[in-house]
C-alpha cells in the first residue's frame, strides 16, 4: 500500500525504513543512480518509501538514507535519518549488522541476545527477504544499518533502562507505525520485567516513576535493574508480574500514588481517579483520629500536608500502617502476588512499618 502524502495518520517503522534504505543501496550499486523511492514488502503489505540520499561507494558497495516522516505521534524518531550500507559478497549469505547509532544489547531478557545489535527479528526478516530478490544470482551481502543521530536521541527512549546502549532500536511488527496507544505504552513498560528476570533477579521493586526510583536507590540495598517503573498502571504491571512469574514484589513509592491502591484504584492517573483525601481520611478515622483533625485532612490540598497534620497529632505511623495493610490486601486478593509495601514522603521518610 502507498502511504498518504499529506498529514498521514500512520507512520513508517524504523524497520521498514532500514529495509527501504537497504533496497535503495543495492539498486544504487546495480543501476549507478539514486532512486527517488523504492517499494518494499512488509507484513502489512507493500509500502513505497522515498529515498533522501545515497551513493555508490565501489563496484560492489553503496549506501542510502531515508527520513522518518512526521505522523501524529510524539515519536522521538520523527525526522530521523536511517541508513544502510550494503556490500555484495560472493558468499551467498546475508549478514545484518548495526552500525553507528544502532543500540547494542547489554542485558538478557529481550528478543535479541546480549552483544548483538538492537535490530528486532521482524525487521531483520524484512531486510533479508526484500534484499534477496535484488541480489545477483548466487551472491550474498553484508548489510550495516546506521543512524547518524541515533546515539544522540537514545536517552529520550526507554533503551537505557532496558540495557540497550549507544543508540536506538530498529523495531516494527507490521511495517507501519500507528500513533502510540495506551496498550503499546504499557507493553513497552513491561519489558523492564523481562530484563530484570533475565538477569536473575527474584525480587523486584515496583515504583510509580523517577521519584520512587531515586528514593529507593538511596534507602534500599538494591540494584537499579531491580527497579521497575509502573507509571500510572500498577494494576497492569502487577498482572504482568503474575504472568511472568515474578517471585516477590516490593511496592515502593510516594504516598500520593500508593494510597490510591488502598482504595482499590489500580489506574492512578489523576484524571482517571484520585481519592487520596478520602482514603487517608477514612483510614485516619479507623485509627481513632478525632473529627476536627479528619476535617483538616479532608480539606487539605496535598498528600504531604495531610501527612504533616497526622504527624502533628502523632498518628502518621498508625494510619499508614493501616493503609499499607489495605494495599497488600487489595493486591493479594486481585493478583495473588507475594508483596510488601513501603510508603514514603518526598524526603524519603518511611511512613509505614508493616
Amino acid at each position: 500500500m502507498n502511504m498518504p502524502t499529506e498529514k498521514p495518520y500512520f507512520g513508517i517503522t524504523t524497520g521498514s525504513l532500514a529495509t527501504a534504505a537497504t533496497v535503495a543501496a543495492i539498486k544504487i550499486i546495480k543501476e549507478d543512480k539514486i532512486p527517488e523511492s523504492v517499494k518494499i514488502t512488509a507484513p502489512s503489505g507493500e509500502l513505497e518509501i522515498e529515498i533522501s540520499s545515497g551513493e555508490k561507494t565501489s563496484e560492489i558497495s553503496g549506501k542510502a538514507l531515508v527520513i522518518k516522516k512526521p505522523y501524529p505521534d510524539p515519536d522521538v524518531t520523527i525526522n530521523l535519518e536511517i541508513g544502510a550500507f550494503v556490500e555484495i559478497k560472493s558468499n551467498p549469505h546475508i549478514i545484518i549488522k548495526g552500525g553507528k547509532g544502532v543500540g547494542k544489547i547489554t542485558k538478557p531478557g529481550l528478543q535479541i541476545p546480549v552483544g548483538d545489535s538492537a535490530i528486532n527479528p521482524i525487521p531483520r526478516k524484512m531486510i533479508r527477504e526484500n534484499l534477496e530478490s535484488h541480489l545477483p544470482l548466487g551472491k550474498g551481502a553484508i548489510v550495516t544499518i546506521f543512524i547518524p543521530e541515533g546515539e544522540k536521541i537514545a536517552s529520550k527512549t526507554m533503551n537505557p533502562r532496558l540495557g540497550i546502549l549507544n543508540g536506538i532500536s530498529i523495531l516494527g511488527t507490521t511495517g507501519i507505525a500507528r500513533p502510540m496507544s495506551l496498550e503499546s505504552f504499557k507493553k513497552a513498560n513491561s519489558c523492564q520485567i523481562d530484563v530484570a528476570l533475565g538477569q536473575g533477579y527474584k525480587k523486584l521493586i515496583f515504583v510509580p516513576g523517577n521519584i520512587g526510583e531515586k528514593i529507593a536507590l538511596k534507602s534500599m540495598d538494591v540494584e537499579k535493574d531491580q527497579i521497575i517503573h509502573m507509571s500510572n498502571y500498577p494494576g497492569y504491571m502487577m498482572q504482568q508480574a503474575v504472568e511472568k512469574k515474578v517471585e516477590k514484589v516490593i511496592l515502593f513509592g510516594h504516598a500520593g500514588k500508593l494510597v490510591k491502591i488502598a482504595g482499590g484504584i489500580f489506574d492512578t492517573k489523576h484524571d482517571v481517579a484520585d481519592g487520596r483525601k478520602e482514603i487517608i481520611t477514612a483510614h485516619a478515622a479507623l485509627c481513632g483520629v478525632p473529627k476536627k483533625i479528619l476535617t483538616e485532612i479532608f480539606n487539605s490540598k496535598t498528600t504531604e500536608n495531610m501527612i504533616d497534620i497526622l504527624k502533628e497529632y502523632g498518628k502518621e505511623k498508625d494510619v499508614f500502617n493501616n493503609i499499607a495493610l489495605a494495599i497488600k490486601r487489595n493486591v493479594k486478593e486481585r493478583y495473588h502476588l507475594d508483596i510488601d509495601v513501603t510508603i514514603v514522603r518526598m524526603d524519603g521518610t518511611v511512613l509505614n512499618q508493616v
